[in-house]
């Protein structure tokens, strides 16, 4: 369901509701939604376009942490690109604007508390860090990971889980990390082009020898 209340529409929601929000979820890592048909058809078409990004739910400043935080949990390789220009937080920001209100604020709340224990511990904000830095934070959220301790602990839970989510929902995930060489997501229909000889580039079908 698309996010109604108005609290929680982008540049609407305060950095103390969400994190009030965010607190108030300790000990329980809130279940990953599905998105839907249409927000499939959605990232699909970011990812074709690759155009500059838009975001649904949150604001630039929290969209930019959480590209950087996907980055540093799924990064580039010389296998294939990382979570960023899969645009995996594309993915995250359209699964917000189809979550309930209390589970959008959570996540909004969350990327405040990374920010802000980035700049307690460094005095700058989280995009701002060092590899080092980042690394030193993750390492620190993520190391009960099994059985999360505190509320920011539980958020790199859910975050590592929507990242993955996404990274594998992706073209780059599917075909260029996993080497998937089957069906694809299209927009319509097109019909099976196997002729003289050749593979059907839609759908697969391999040529007849």
């Amino acid at each position: 369901m698309a996010v109604q209340n108005a609290e929680t529409q982008q540049g609407k929601v305060s950095r103390r509701a969400a994190l009030k929000a965010f607190g108030a979820g300790v000990g329980t890592v809130a279940a990953l939604p599905w998105l839907s048909d249409e927000g499939l058809l959605a990232f699909a078409r970011i990812q074709e376009a690759n155009a500059a990004t838009q975001p649904k739910v949150l604001t630039p400043p929290q969209f930019q942490t959480l590209e950087a935080l996907v980055e540093m949990i799924i990064p580039a390789d010389d296998r294939s690109p990382g979570a960023k220009q899969a645009r995996v937080a594309d993915y995250i920001d359209l699964l917000l604007s189809e979550s309930e209100p209390e589970h959008t604020l959570r996540w909004i709340g969350g990327v405040a508390a990374l920010d802000a224990e980035a700049t307690a511990r460094f005095r700058t904000p989280f995009v701002e860090l060092t590899a080092a830095q980042s690394d030193a934070i993750l390492h620190d959220i993520s190391r009960n990971e099994i059985a999360p301790q505190s509320a920011l602990e539980e958020f790199f839970v859910m975050a590592k889980q929507a990242t993955i989510r996404g990274y594998y929902t992706s073209e780059i995930g599917i075909h260029q990390e996993l080497r998937y060489k089957g069906n694809k997501f299209l927009r319509e229909f097109v019909g099976c082009e196997t002729e003289d000889g050749k593979d059907c580039p839609q759908c697969g079908q391999k040529r007849v020898e």
